[in-house]
């Protein structure tokens, strides 16, 4: 059951962590460059749960819950 609830969980924070790199694509036709993105995408707290979020679902996709 804890598999589930962490799946979810880690869903959760990998579309948060989407979302906002999806929305500060925005900056790009502004004209910020691609290096400039990238260092502004680095500093933002919110996108490190899409790496996060992906990590905790794969954990909770590859643990076995009938391992004893």
């Amino acid at each position: 059951m804890w598999q589930l609830i962490m799946f979810f969980i880690g869903f959760g924070f990998t579309c948060v962590g989407a979302v906002s790199i999806i929305g500060y694509l925005n900056f790009l036709p502004v004209g910020m460059g691609w290096y400039d993105f990238l260092l502004f995408i680095y500093k933002r707290p919110e996108c490190y749960l899409l790496p996060l979020g992906s990590f905790i679902m794969i954990l909770a996709m590859y643990k076995n819950p009938f391992s004893s």
